[in-house]
């Protein structure tokens, strides 16, 4: 029971919503993609270049960027490259380009997805979504996933290789984890982005680079690889390397 001169306990406070920085130096679009976010239930904060949008992701940290890709001065892939310095958040490009290799090397420096413009607001807000939601900690626990000296931990996002920690993103991480969770079955990259992106649709050229990225983190001869393995006409498998196969070759007398 409360003392006379105290207050009576106050209910918890309800979690806050996620916060989404947008950075875009077209008002226009700015303000339309920022009103979509707020009446989905966002909290958003709005930044017109790269210094600002860096001034205000270290004010208020941002549970996502929607990162345009051309930005006066200091463009998408360097405020990308800044902001995922500072720590891990995940970010969807914006793009004006149809050219692919742009795509690509949004991709390369650490986006989780990109939007190419023009775009629907709407389905933006649905990327947006199905990223946090990847982010957001799990109803049920999850145990962790081990193989080839490869951890897992999806409850606390973490991942490590012979007990190093792993620098992936979002999407690496739940690549990888997926990959543990299904060991020697051949996946097309139409299921990869189904089964991890939780797309029915999409450029397969985004699976192609996260599959590259993420070999380039696991795998101990990148070129050669030996967990992630290419199927030929189908897509990828993840296989754990057999004793066997870890052992020289008999040469003959």
């Amino acid at each position: 029971m409360p003392q006379p001169n105290e207050s009576p306990p106050r209910p918890p406070a309800p979690s806050a919503p996620a916060r989404v920085l947008v950075v875009d130096d077209d008002p226009t679009v700015a303000e339309v993609v920022s009103g979509y976010l707020d009446r989905a239930g966002y909290a958003v904060d709005r930044a017109g270049d790269g210094p600002a949008a860096l001034a205000c992701a270290a004010a208020h940290w941002p549970d996502l960027v929607v990162l345009d890709l051309m930005l006066p001065g200091m463009d998408g892939l360097e405020v990308c490259r800044r902001i995922r310095s500072r720590g891990p958040v995940p970010v969807i490009m914006l793009t004006a380009r149809g050219d692919e290799d742009d795509r690509i090397l949004g991709l390369e420096v650490g986006a989780d997805d990109y939007v190419t413009k023009p775009f629907s607001p709407r389905e933006l807000v649905l990327r947006v979504e199905s990223v946090l939601r990847r982010t957001r900690p799990a109803t049920r626990p999850l145990r962790p996933l081990s193989a080839a000296g490869l951890t897992v931990d999806p409850a606390a996002r973490r991942a490590t290789k012979d007990g190093a920690e792993l620098a992936l993103t979002i999407r690496e991480f739940d690549l990888l984890a997926f990959f543990l969770r299904n060991p020697g079955r051949a996946y097309s990259r139409e299921d990869l982005m189904r089964e991890v992106w939780g797309w029915d649709f999409g450029d397969l050229s985004t699976v192609t680079v996260h599959v590259r990225r993420l070999r380039g983190k696991v795998e101990d001869d990148p070129g050669r690889p030996r967990l992630i393995q290419t199927v030929w006409g189908v897509g990828y498998r993840f296989e754990e390397p057999t004793p066997e196969a870890d052992s020289p070759v008999a040469q003959e007398p």
